[in-house]
């Protein structure tokens, strides 16, 4: 009796406080089904777009909605509207184009970010302009400093005359002076800077390399190409740790203004440092993959490195590897001879001496788990770096190793399905194409351009095409990269269909290999370069319906927002479309 009491009461207190307590539950079932659950609300949601997501089949929707650094959902206004909260962040694209983050594949970041602040030869149009740049921007420096890029281009000029640092000696009489050509593959020396590297008459070229001559006296014109480069660069005092937080601070702002939201930085591991302080303090904007130098191979592998190791934001253990050096500078390695310069067939790499080194540093890199891309240009080039990959392959044995070849500019056609044969990556740049168009059919005649800048072949033999710009040879801006895929026109604008046409590509084409084939490239697919839920919430606002404005236009189109990691880190103001 007493213990049924006791229960009794029991019963009556608890229903006192359990009758609110169903009440308040009924409420915020009600509530609930209303808005959101807390952990399903986004912080960033962008309405009423064109949402290509680059998925397998590039669905387009309207909407999509962001949570931390990842993608919460795509769908139609109404279904991502139902994930907004009081604290989201609502943007209206107001019909505008949404594509993935775009993923530069080849770039050298931090020299990028030091030359925005450099002397600026790239558009000089004659020699008379050329000097005169280099004088009035030595006029703004202290004596005695270093005078570097410049990224000059003498195809700009009527004579294509190389330079020479006659020119140049008596405007640059209180500076060393060594200005690479847009290539990096040929620099121009005045004598202060070759007196300082004891470049002389005497000096023998190096393995890879070639000081260039006057015919009469055999004295160094001051013109270096290739390998020959470092007799003069190694004298170049480092940079201080905050000029490069400087020129990297430059350079993620760049990127972010252009829509770059990762970059392939084939000389990043020597700045790799610099770029975390920049992440530590709060100001990195652009994900960066480093590549090492392949001579090095080793020391990566010391380390524990292997392919693709980090955080989302900072990983290392690519290498990057020489075969041959440019087309622009006569050093990219053919299998027959220049038709203007009948004597050469090119340069191989220094890095391709002694005989054999090449495969040997390859198959201990991959056998290390590190991954492997190496520059070649010419056909010849090519062709023995594919044939390097496929026995380093057979050697090693089958594994996911993603081999790459940088530029792939020039191929013979029979070996393009060796690309897919063997499982290589073509990591190229379109805005190549355009630049070297103008002047390219001197140099190699109508037959080999036939393979040059194959995309729309490589893509048919079923090639992983992952695109990049060359950042600081050519300009960052990927639209502009995407135009010359598509349009093949030519800077000069003497090709108003497209040099060598046949190798065109569709928009989508081009934006996929900017985006899930850059990600492939880097191993970063299962996170990176499409609009799902649960990736990288790394997208960008085009000014222009890119997927059906007509190709001329391509040329025009603009980033009006960047985001990165669900965070907005450039806007451009909006006009009303």
């Amino acid at each position: 009796m007493r213990h049924s009491d006791h229960g009794s009461g029991f019963f009556r207190q608890s229903r006192d406080w359990l009758l609110p307590a169903i009440l308040v539950c009924i409420a915020a079932i009600a509530q609930g089904a209303q808005q959101p659950a807390p952990q399903e609300v986004a912080d960033l949601i962008v309405l009423d777009a064109r949402i290509h997501t680059m998925d397998a089949t590039d669905s387009v929707h309207t909407a999509i909605a962001c949570r931390g650094d990842r993608i919460l959902a795509v769908g139609s206004n109404a279904e991502i509207q139902r994930l907004q909260g009081a604290g989201t962040k609502v943007i209206e694209a107001a019909g505008r184009t949404v594509v993935p983050g775009f993923n530069d594949s080849h770039v050298h970041f931090l020299a990028g970010g030091q030359q925005l602040s450099a002397v600026q030869l790239r558009d000089a149009k004659s020699p008379d302009e050329f000097v005169s740049r280099l004088r009035e921007y030595a006029a703004t420096i202290p004596a005695g400093q270093w005078i570097t890029g410049g990224d000059w281009d003498h195809e700009n000029w009527s004579s294509g005359e190389l330079p020479d640092r006659s020119w140049i000696d008596a405007v640059t009489a209180e500076h060393p002076v060594l200005i690479s050509r847009l290539d990096g593959h040929m620099a121009l020396a005045n004598s202060r800077a070759l007196q300082l590297g004891a470049v002389t008459k005497e000096t023998a070229d190096p393995d890879g390399g070639l000081i260039v001559r006057n015919a009469g006296t055999g004295e160094p014109t001051g013109i270096l190409k290739d390998a020959a480069m470092s007799l003069v660069s190694r004298k170049i005092p480092a940079a201080s740790v905050e000029a490069k937080l400087r020129a990297a601070q430059a350079a993620t702002d760049y990127a972010a203004s252009l829509g770059v939201t990762s970059v392939q930085d084939m000389s990043g591991a020597a700045d790799i440092d610099v770029f975390r302080e920049l992440q530590r303090q709060g100001n990195l904007k652009t994900r960066i993959y480093a590549f090492a130098p392949l001579p090095a191979w080793q020391t990566s592998a010391d380390r524990g490195l292997q392919a693709a190791k980090g955080d989302v934001w900072i990983r290392e253990g690519g290498l990057k590897g020489f075969a041959d050096g440019s087309l622009g500078s006569t050093t990219a390695l053919f299998c027959e001879p220049y038709l203007d310069d009948p004597q050469t067939v090119g340069l191989p790499g220094d890095e391709m001496f002694p005989d054999g080194v090449m495969l040997q540093r390859i198959q201990g890199a991959d056998r290390a788990g590190l991954q492997v891309a190496v520059h070649a240009t010419g056909d010849r080039a090519n062709d023995q770096m594919l044939t390097i990959f496929d026995r380093v392959s057979r050697i090693n044995g089958t594994k996911e190793r993603r081999f790459r070849i940088e530029h792939a500019q020039h191929l013979r056609l029979q070996d393009v399905s060796r690309f897919a044969d063997t499982g290589v990556i073509a990591s190229m740049q379109p805005m190549h194409c355009a630049d070297d168009g103008r002047w390219a059919l001197k140099r190699i005649g109508p037959e080999r351009a036939r393979g040059t800048y194959a995309f729309r072949s490589l893509l048919d033999a079923g090639v992983i095409l992952a695109f990049g710009s060359d950042w600081n040879v050519a300009t960052l801006d990927p639209l502009q990269g995407v135009a010359a895929a598509v349009t093949r026109q030519t800077t000069d604008g003497q090709n108003p269909d497209g040099w060598v046409p046949e190798q065109k590509i569709s928009v989508t084409e081009a934006i996929r290999a900017w985006t899930v084939g850059s990600a492939t490239a880097e191993f970063a697919e299962t996170y990176k370069g499409r609009l799902q839920r649960g990736m990288l919430a790394d997208m960008v606002i085009l000014s222009t319906d890119i997927f059906s404005v007509p190709a001329e236009q391509l040329w025009r189109a603009q980033v009006l927002t960047t985001i990165v990691g669900g965070r907005v880190v450039y806007e451009r103001a909006v006009k009303s479309p």
